[in-house]
């Protein structure tokens, strides 16, 4: 196995990563994940609060690089699984396919969305979720939220890096922009 490359987990070295974030855009997945009534319309948005790549504590959605040779689902699922615990029972369709695609640049007015770290290109879902949700120990909380709520300036003043633009993407995708 190389001393750069991972090939059983598709991880890089830490300084390869940052190489390659210095040169080449990297593929993520950002997965909103909702509770939904018995017609299928959103009630709830989970979001994490954690440490974003800005530095700040932030409210955001799931979100995580793309392995090499992963799927799409199964980096959905993983993320899911990660953040909201063992138990927190996404269903994430057969195929997925992205309510939309959003670029983050280390610029935060080239695109509204903002990474620090470098240029990523990311693939947006809303995923329902049906079990107990746990926040990993990266996330400081989980919290609910109506979509009221989540569209209220006292949240979205919690969220950084375009998080508040991309939740009214996710909204409205759904039908349920307050």
């Amino acid at each position: 196995m190389s001393d750069q490359i991972d090939t059983k987990t598709g991880w890089l070295s830490p300084d390869l990563l940052e190489n390659i974030r210095a040169n080449v855009p990297l593929v993520y997945v950002d997965a909103i994940p909702v509770r939904v009534n018995s017609l299928g319309r959103v009630t709830h948005l989970g979001l994490l609060l954690r440490v974003a790549a800005d530095g700040t504590i932030s409210r955001m959605v799931v979100t995580g690089r793309v392995m090499f040779g992963e799927r799409i689902r199964d980096a959905l699922i993983r993320h899911l699984e990660k953040d909201l615990g063992p138990v927190a029972l996404p269903r994430v369709p057969t195929n997925p396919a992205p309510f939309t695609v959003v670029e983050y640049f280390p610029d935060p007015d080239q695109s509204g969305f903002h990474d620090p770290r470098h240029h990523a290109v990311s693939l947006a879902y809303v995923v329902p979720v049906d079990g107990d949700c746990t926040p990993s120990q990266e996330a400081l909380d989980l919290a609910w939220f109506t979509p009221e709520e989540a569209v209220s300036e006292q949240v979205r003043q919690q969220m950084t890096g375009g998080h508040d633009r991309l939740i009214r993407f996710a909204l409205a995708h759904v039908g349920e922009l307050p």
